[in-house]
């Protein structure tokens, strides 16, 4: 088998910002000539598709934005020629099935593949196997349960399923030389791995797993060799212009180079504009350096467990000011009274009954079944 190379990278979607460049197929104004010409060079090229191509728009009813970008995006998604396109997130089905349908559509006839999306839950888990040099590269692409996920009888997206994700990469391990999963997962602009995303992903490894990347967080996180796998724990943007700020701001390519070593490697880039560009020398050291100091960091157990209690001291009240229906008001009601109201809410009673509902997984199941009959009947 000859000496291989992959591209792996983050979220790609077409914004309000840069439309007309992906539509009117200006990518040298999105993309530098140097990044071009590296994805160019690549064996294979994967990305997530991080919104639905459609030109109806029939958002559905969710918590956080409903994304969109014109069918006619592609014309610039297609010039950085992807080998795969992982539909597995949390917006692909943003405008409901339709949106789903025509973005299936549009890279099936222009013979694009992909992967952890379809019009129920047994197509949508399906996993690929992508032939190059030689070499078989499986892909396996899955999601935190949100509103894009697939079931029996619903098209959406492939979600993480304990009981039978792993049995899917298992199988998929004994029909390719190197196995990768895409999982959608973790909390967005967190650079560490929580302790359950941890051992979910470690989990993927154990059944065969060679490479899985976390593609969620919109930040560059930190990275776990683990048996004989790489786990990356957020990988930041490749080119998605939502927001402007210090976690949007960079990230990093996944090089997978498939010899006998199978190396993997970080290439880092920074937002540029409304698009992207390779890091100077300069800066990509910066963001380099600081990749590795948190990937060290993640190697002491107790300091995985102590950086998230601390995230979760720090924000937790925001979760339950949206479970006592305050939502954002939380924090200008905090203000006035000069401390946390939810502390005044949730007596130490109430936060043990809330524990229970949550914690438990029949008490949960059947919170969330009721949530959605109630949805139904709007």
């Amino acid at each position: 088998m000859k000496s291989t190379n992959i591209l792996i990278g983050g979220d790609l979607g077409p914004t309000d910002s840069n439309f007309s460049q992906f539509i009117e197929n200006r990518v040298d104004e999105l993309i530098d000539d140097k990044l071009f010409s590296l994805l160019g060079k690549a064996d294979l090229r994967i990305f997530n598709l991080e919104v639905p191509l459609t030109d109806n728009p029939l958002p559905i009813s969710k918590d956080g934005p409903c994304l969109i970008a014109p069918s006619a995006t592609f014309n610039g998604i297609k010039s950085i020629n992807p080998s795969l396109l992982t539909l597995a997130n949390n917006h692909i089905l943003d405008q409901s099935e339709a949106g789903l349908f025509n973005t299936m559509s549009i890279l099936k006839n222009n013979g694009i593949k992909f992967v952890g999306a379809g019009k129920n839950i047994s197509e949508a888990s399906q996993s690929v196997v992508m032939k190059v040099n030689g070499w078989k590269v499986g892909v396996y692409g899955c999601a935190e349960t949100e509103f894009s996920i697939a079931d029996e009888n619903k098209s959406g997206a492939n979600p993480f399923d304990p009981l039978e994700s792993p049995d899917h990469i298992e199988s998929l391990k004994s029909q390719c030389d190197y196995l990768i999963v895409l999982f959608h997962g973790g909390k967005e602009r967190y650079r560490y791995p929580t302790p359950n995303l941890q051992k979910v992903c470690r989990k993927m490894i154990s059944r065969g797993a060679d490479l899985v990347v976390c593609q969620h967080s919109h930040s560059i996180g930190s990275f776990e060799l683990f048996e004989e796998g790489v786990i990356v724990y957020g990988q930041g943007n490749f080119l998605f212009d939502r927001h402007d700020d210090e976690f949007y701001r960079t990230g990093i390519l996944i090089k997978v180079d498939l010899t006998s070593s199978k190396k993997v490697t970080y290439i880092p880039i920074k937002k540029r504009g409304n698009g992207v560009s390779l890091a100077d020398e300069e800066q990509g050291k910066i963001i380099l350096d600081e990749y590795y100091k948190r990937s060290e960091e993640i190697k002491d157990p107790s300091f995985i467990e102590d950086r998230f209690n601390k995230y979760c001291k720090d924000n937790g009240q925001f979760y339950l000011a949206t479970i006592a229906g305050l939502g954002k008001t939380i924090r200008r009601i905090d203000k006035i009274l000069n401390r946390p109201l939810t502390r005044l809410i949730y007596t130490r009673k109430k936060l043990d009954s809330l524990q229970n509902h949550i914690e438990c997984e029949t008490h949960r199941e059947i919170i969330l079944r009721y949530i959605r009959i109630l949805n139904q009947r709007d």
